[in-house]
């Protein structure tokens, strides 16, 4: 699946709370931090820009998809 070069640092943080159990827990700047509890804790902070680089969504799709243990074309999937 190809990676989509319109979406946006927003919608990409309201898919991860929506579908992956992912947490808004502030804004810093132009950063949005999510929290996760499942399966063990980890932070991420997701640039607020429009459109996100591909390098940048490509790295978070990275740490998404091996904290939770699932492939880069799941968490597309659901955007």
């Amino acid at each position: 699946m190809k990676i989509p070069r319109d979406l946006g640092g927003r919608t990409l943080a309201q898919s991860l709370c929506k579908h992956w159990d992912y947490r808004v827990v502030h804004q810093a700047g132009s950063h949005i931090i999510l929290d996760t509890e499942t399966p063990a804790h980890q932070r991420i902070s997701v640039p607020d820009h429009s459109p996100l680089r591909i390098g940048t969504l490509n790295s978070i799709l990275r740490l998404v998809a091996e904290h939770k243990g699932v492939t880069r074309e799941a968490i597309l999937s659901n955007l």
